[in-house]
C-alpha cells in the first residue's frame, strides 16, 4: 500500500519540531517531507551574537538532514498551494519549478519583517531575520569604524560611528547591545594610537519602553544596562525618512548614520493570505488542534497560525519562538494521530518567562515569574539556549568561552553584499533583486 505522504512547510522552530515529532511518532509508516528554501534550522536567539562577532556562523545553523534522518528534505520556496488537488508548487534555488502532491499539509512558513509606509526604509535599512543579514551587519559595522579612522572629514567620521537600530523589542535590544559592546572593543583599539572618539548607538521605538512586549521588570533591567553603557534610548520616537545619510526622526532631529538596523518586528509570510483561506491579521486560522476548519488535512502552527491561547479565552498566542517550537511539537503528534498513531490533543501552553542576552555577564530574565538580572540571568539565558538548539551545543559553548579569554577577530570577510540582503524578502538567503548578479557565476 502507499505511505500518506505529509508535506511540512517551513523549517524554523514550528516546522523543524513539526517534522521531527511527526516522524519519530510515524517513523516509516509515513513519507515525512520538509520543504524549505535552506538545508539548515536556524536558531534565530542567536544572531545578534553573530553579528558581533561573538558566534561563527555555523554555530547557530542546525543541519536538517544530519538531525531529520527519517525526514525527505525538498529545497525550495513555496509559491502557491492547491488545496483541491493537494499540491504545492514551489521554486528551488536554482529556480526550477517543482510541486509536491500530499495527504497531510503543515503550514509553518513563519515570517517575515514587518515594512512601514515610512521614505527611505526599503532603500535604506537593513533588516535582520537571518544569516545573510547578520553577516552583512558585522561587516558593515566593521567597515564603518575601519572608515572612520582614515582621515575622512569630521562629519562623515561622526556619521560612521554612528549606529541605529529601530525597534526596541527583542531582536532590536539584543542588535544594540550585543554590538555595541563589538564596536567598542573594534575603537578602543584606534583610540589607543589617538583616533576618534567612542560610537554612539541609538535605540529608537514608538512604544514608551524597551522590550514592550515582556514584563515590565525585564523591560527595567534592560534599560538600565543599555543606558548604563552610552546607548542612546529613544522611547515614544519613530522614524519620518531614512536617506543615504541618516534618519529623520518624527520630533524635526536628523542622525547623520550609515547605519540602519530594522527591527521593528514580523508580520506572518505573505504565502498564508494567499492560501485562499480565513485569516486574523495575516495568520491562518486554526483551531485548538491547529487544523484549520473544514480541511482536517490542513494544520498550521508557529508565526503562520492564529492559534487560540486557551490560557487567556478570546486571545490568540503571540508571535514568539517559544510558542513556535511548542506548537510545532503538538501538531507533529495531531498529524500522527490524524493517521492512526494515538490521540489528538488542543494546544495549551502556559507562559514560562523570557531572556533578553545583554551582552558580556550581563541579561535580563523572568523564569516561571521571577525576575533575574546581572550575571545570574546570563548564565541562565546561555544555559536555556544550550539546552533549547537541537544541535551544536559543544560548538556553541566552546565560541562563548574563546570569546571570553581571547579578542574577536576584527576583518571584513566581503561575503555578503548590501544588494543581496534587500529588507523586503522572505528568504534572505536566496534573494536576488535588480543591482545585483540574478544566478550564481
Amino acid at each position: 500500500m502507499r505511505r500518506s505522504r505529509v508535506v511540512v512547510v517551513g523549517a524554523g522552530f514550528a516546522g523543524f519540531h513539526a517534522a521531527r515529532t511527526l516522524s519519530r511518532t510515524v517513523r516509516d509508516e509515513a513519507e515525512v517531507v520538509l520543504l524549505n528554501p535552506t538545508d539548515y534550522f536556524l536558531y534565530l536567539p542567536l544572531l545578534p551574537q553573530v553579528a558581533a562577532g561573538i558566534l561563527e556562523p555555523r554555530r547557530v545553523t542546525v543541519s536538517l538532514p544530519g538531525t531529520l534522518p527519517r525526514v525527505r528534505l525538498v529545497l525550495g520556496e513555496a509559491g502557491a498551494i492547491d488545496l483541491d488537488e493537494r499540491r504545492v508548487h514551489y521554486t528551488d534555488p536554482e529556480g526550477a519549478p517543482g510541486e509536491l502532491g500530499y495527504d497531510r499539509l503543515v503550514l509553518a512558513v513563519g515570517s517575515v519583517n514587518k515594512l512601514l509606509p515610512v521614505p527611505g526604509i526599503a532603500e535604506h535599512a537593513h533588516g535582520f531575520r537571518g544569516i545573510p543579514e547578520a553577516l552583512y551587519l558585522r561587516d558593515h559595522i566593521t567597515r564603518q569604524i575601519e572608515l572612520a579612522a582614515t582621515g575622512a572629514p569630521a562629519e562623515a567620521r561622526a556619521a560612521r560611528r554612528t549606529f541605529v537600530v529601530v525597534g526596541a523589542g527583542y531582536t532590536g535590544t539584543e542588535v544594540a547591545a550585543q554590538c555595541q559592546l563589538f564596536t567598542d572593543a573594534l575603537a578602543r583599539k584606534q583610540r589607543a594610537s589617538g583616533e576618534g572618539p567612542r560610537p554612539r548607538w541609538v535605540l529608537l521605538d514608538v512604544a514608551d519602553r524597551v522590550l514592550p512586549g515582556l514584563d515590565p521588570r525585564l523591560s527595567s533591567a534592560s534599560d538600565r544596562v543599555l543606558r548604563r553603557r552610552g546607548i542612546d534610548v529613544r522611547t515614544g520616537t519613530s522614524v519620518k525618512e531614512a536617506t543615504r545619510d541618516g534618519v529623520l526622526l518624527d520630533d524635526g532631529e536628523f542622525i547623520e548614520t550609515r547605519t540602519m538596523v530594522w527591527c521593528v518586528g514580523v508580520r506572518p509570510d505573505p504565502l498564508v493570505s494567499e492560501v485562499g483561506l480565513a485569516v486574523e491579521r495575516g495568520r491562518l486560522l486554526v483551531d485548538p488542534k491547529l487544523t484549520v476548519p473544514g480541511h482536517p488535512e490542513v494544520f498550521a502552527c508557529g508565526d503562520a497560525a492564529a492559534v487560540p491561547d486557551l490560557t487567556t479565552p478570546g486571545e490568540y498566542t503571540p508571535m514568539t519562538a517559544q510558542h513556535a517550537s511548542r506548537q510545532g511539537k503538538v501538531a507533529g503528534l495531531n498529524v500522527a494521530a490524524s493517521l492512526g498513531h494515538g490521540q489528538q490533543r488542543n494546544y495549551e501552553h502556559h507562559d514560562l518567562g523570557f531572556a533578553v542576552d545583554l551582552g558580556g555577564v550581563q541579561a535580563a530574565a523572568n523564569p516561571l515569574g521571577v525576575p533575574l538580572s546581572g550575571p545570574l540571568a546570563g548564565a541562565l539565558t546561555r544555559g536555556y539556549h544550550l539546552a533549547a538548539m537541537p544541535g551544536n551545543r559543544v560548538r556553541v559553548a566552546a565560541d562563548w568561552l574563546l570569546d571570553a579569554v581571547l579578542p574577536r577577530q576584527a576583518v571584513q570577510l566581503g561575503l555578503v553584499r548590501s544588494w543581496s540582503v534587500p529588507l523586503d524578502t522572505a528568504s534572505p538567503e536566496l534573494a536576488r533583486v535588480p543591482g545585483g548578479p540574478d544566478k550564481e557565476e
